[in-house]
């Protein structure tokens, strides 16, 4: 796993969506104090106590199974740009985590990549169904 001072200086590396809303940079806050916020692009809304995450491989690891849970949602309701910009917050965990997935070809709405980091951390999320032919019929 990459440290968090090379996440921090490579992040422009490291995030795969740097022209929308950067979902991976603002996840990524969660394990920074506030006072690092605007370094890269963000302010402090302060409406909520921010608690910094510790920078671990299990709490890495709770974060990607939380977003994997959401890319399966945006990919089963067909939302393209929504299911896109999740697999791009997936990706940059897998760069992060040192993987290996990061080259994976992410398939329809992400199908593949979901099911290979689904399979790979045993989260028990999607089954070989999940993503059938029944799933892409209408298209």
């Amino acid at each position: 796993m990459k440290a968090l001072d090379y996440v921090k200086e490579h992040i422009h590396e490291i995030e795969q969506d740097s022209c929308l809303d950067r979902r991976f940079t603002k996840r990524f806050l969660d394990f920074l104090p506030v006072e690092e916020f605007e370094k890269y692009g963000f302010r402090y809304n302060g409406t909520d106590e921010h608690v910094v995450k510790e920078w671990t491989e299990e709490n890495i690891l709770a974060q990607l199974r939380a977003d994997t849970e959401f890319a399966i949602e945006k990919a089963m309701n067909h939302r393209g740009i929504s299911a896109g910009l999740m697999n791009d917050v997936l990706i940059s965990w897998c760069i992060v985590l040192e993987n290996g997935l990061e080259n994976t070809d992410y398939g329809w709405y992400g199908d593949k990549l979901i099911k290979e980091i689904d399979k790979m951390y045993g989260f028990g999320l999607v089954d070989e169904d999940t993503f059938d032919d029944e799933f892409y019929k209408d298209w």
